[in-house]
């Protein structure tokens, strides 16, 4: 064959017939009848202006190439003939006598092809359909006539789009058959395309990104966070990702977004472990459980956290350079942002999956998800995360932590507040007084029988040395005085509820300022606050525990604003800080944090 001149003028009327052709090929509803279907040219194939034809027998279709149109015209084409061949409209064995059967059945496929929204006509189609099935349709028009505008509504103009020719071995293929397999591959993929596991519902071989893999793998395999994987829109923008400084990941629980660069080169199995962390992030509530604490710390805290999780779940593959310390396994975000918190000079240099000193949980500025919903996001992230593990412990999907179980359990609770928190330590440190009946003060009440001695109730009198506690009150310059006034009141209605007739309370900034036993209505209407200097309380904890007149179990209460250098406390104590504030030690006693 003799090599074709390059400089020849290519036939753009044949190759917009041949991508055309492809692109029906390549569709999951056509690919299966497509496979027994042949091309053929034929110039001029009907003197009626016809574009061409499919034969019912051979699965031979013939067309005109040098009809002028373009390939998503000719894709149209195509996809009319082989849903004439899926429906049985033209079958050998049914043929249809009249022009008003082939109208209807023309009809039928251009109203598919029209809520398809597959290609483009290469004519004018009416802007309404005729409704109805094509029997009735058929039937009306024997009676009517066919409707104007709708003779020619075909592919092969004026004559039939299919013909019935003679095939030269076997039978038929079974075209309806084929277009049900069809249909239920387009199913599918379509499916896929939702998911994000297919990028072209045209193209199968289109290549799917890594990230979209693991996405669909979580959505299909891994209950625990499909939910909350199905919530959060992934974002996959290079662009977007330079601009915001992220060279892997990053969460945005408030717009309910989550970034990935797609220039990170990573195994679907490492993408697996970078979406479940910062899935786990925004479920968690990271985001609104900083408090007052250095948020890039207690952002490494929470990787260490989930990153140990993950790992203990085998969920992907961890990739290098990401923070994991056995020491912290077991520990909650807190206590390890506590021990971290200890060194944060050494911390400050790790990073997250947005860099170093950039944490990888972002804040959209106060912007909030649009109305409407009966929920917020942040609601229905931990909802989704509650229902995955309901299902994945159903179904014995694998492993759980206990220490991750524990903290989805407890976001289905309501947070307690810190007054309730305080009462409750109230209460545990001082059990309330039980009347007692005893003999020494007789009851008085059985009158009837004055005779016989009986028992009355006597609540006991516990000294004010083994039912007191101590208060170490920082006034230093940073205090709000507001705030201490609020805390002293709950203070003192606690320990008047719980039988608490007086405290021992010693005033530190610099130095210490012991004022002795106050009673607890004194702390309810104010106190004078004596030093406004620095803040070192250590003074003032040594003069309690080492105070003669003051008992060995005795708990003590620190009322601070945890700008203090780390203290040593040998006795059952507890912290009373602001909402907003912090300590700079890992605390061995409870943290109250009141608003």
């Amino acid at each position: 064959m003799a090599r074709k001149n390059p400089n020849e003028p290519k036939d753009r009327a044949l190759e917009a017939v041949l991508l055309g052709w492809s692109t029906v090929r390549h569709h999951p509803m056509f690919a299966h009848i497509g496979q027994h279907v042949t091309l053929t040219r034929r110039n001029g194939i009907r003197p009626d202006d016809g574009w061409a034809q499919v034969d019912s027998e051979t699965g031979e279709t013939v067309v005109d190439p040098t009809r002028q149109a373009e390939p998503e015209q000719w894709a149209w084409v195509f996809a009319h003939l082989l849903l004439h061949l899926g429906f049985g409209h033209l079958d050998p064995r049914e043929s249809f006598a009249t022009r008003a059967e082939a109208t209807a059945a023309d009809v039928e496929v251009d109203r598919f092809l029209a809520s398809l929204k597959f290609g483009r006509t290469p004519f004018d189609l009416p802007a309404l359909w005729p409704m109805g099935s094509p029997g009735r349709l058929a039937e009306e028009w024997r009676l009517t006539g066919v409707p104007a505008g709708l003779e020619t509504c075909g592919v092969a103009g004026t004559a039939p789009c299919v013909t019935q020719g003679r095939r030269p071995w076997g039978d038929a293929p079974d075209w309806r058959q084929l277009f049900t397999y069809g249909l239920t591959d387009a199913v599918s993929a379509a499916m896929d395309v939702a998911g994000g596991a297919r990028v072209s519902l045209s193209d199968p071989s289109a290549p799917m990104a890594a990230w979209e893999r693991a996405r669909r793998w979580f959505l299909s395999a891994y209950p625990l966070l499909g939910a909350t994987m199905s919530t959060l829109t992934v974002v996959a923008d290079a662009e977007l990702a330079r601009g915001w400084d992220i060279p892997i990941a990053a969460v945005d629980p408030v717009a309910g977004e989550l970034y990935v660069n797609p220039l990170a080169v990573f195994s679907e199995h490492e993408w697996r472990f970078v979406l479940a962390h910062e899935a786990l992030h925004a479920a968690l509530s990271h985001h609104t459980r900083a408090g007052g604490r250095d948020p890039y710390l207690f952002n490494l805290a929470t990787d260490f956290v989930i990153n140990g999780w993950l790992v203990e779940m085998a969920v992907g593959e961890m990739p290098s350079g990401l923070l994991h310390d056995p020491q912290f396994a077991g520990q909650s975000s807190e206590e390890v942002y506590d021990r971290i918190a200890t060194d944060s000079r050494r911390y400050r240099k790790l990073a997250t999956l947005r860099g170093r000193a950039q944490p990888d949980i972002l804040d959209s500025g106060g912007r909030l998800p649009s109305a409407g919903g009966s929920v917020d996001l942040d609601d229905l992230l931990r909802r989704s995360l509650g229902t995955g593990l309901d299902l994945h412990l159903a179904e014995g999907r694998g492993h759980v932590p206990s220490a991750l179980v524990a903290a989805i359990r407890a976001l289905a609770q309501p947070p307690l507040r810190w007054d309730v928190e305080l009462a409750r330590w109230f209460e545990e440190m001082f059990p309330s007084l039980e009347p007692v009946q005893t003999y020494a003060r007789p009851s008085r009440r059985q009158s009837a029988t004055p005779d016989i001695p009986r028992p009355g109730w006597l609540t006991p009198e516990i000294p004010m040395t083994q039912r007191t506690f101590g208060v170490v009150l920082d006034t230093s310059g940073s205090m709000d005085v507001r705030l201490l006034g609020k805390a002293l009141g709950a203070i003192a209605s606690y320990a008047r509820a719980h039988d608490v007739p007086a405290a021992r309370v010693v005033f530190c900034d610099a130095a210490a300022y012991d004022a002795g036993y106050l009673d607890v209505d004194d702390i309810a209407a104010g106190i004078r606050v004596r030093g406004r200097g620095g803040t070192v309380l250590q003074p003032a904890v040594d003069l309690l525990e080492r105070a003669s007149d003051f008992p060995e179990d005795g708990p003590l209460l620190i009322i601070t604003d945890g700008f203090i250098d780390v203290l040593r406390i040998r006795r059952t104590h507890a912290f009373l800080i602001p909402a907003a504030a912090s300590l700079p030690f890992r605390p061995k006693g409870p943290v109250f944090r009141f608003s």
